[in-house]
């Protein structure tokens, strides 16, 4: 993984999917992301919550990062 995917600031977050990571934890936790593909987490991501693809792979990463 690359950190750059993981090492972005809960202001960045906010700013760019209007969620902070609470509540993207919340919503990952709740989809059972941690059981799935990232692929799989990522497309959740953009289809459900529109997340642009770079922040859906950075949101992502940081959860799964979170629960290791």
């Amino acid at each position: 993984m690359k950190k750059e995917y993981w090492d972005v600031s809960e202001e960045q977050i906010l700013e760019k999917t209007d969620k902070n990571i609470a509540e993207w934890r919340k919503i990952l936790d709740a989809f059972k992301a941690a059981e799935k593909k990232s692929n799989e987490v990522v497309a959740y991501l953009q289809a459900e919550f529109n997340v642009p693809r770079y922040w859906a792979r950075t949101l992502t990463t940081l959860y799964l990062k979170l629960k290791v």
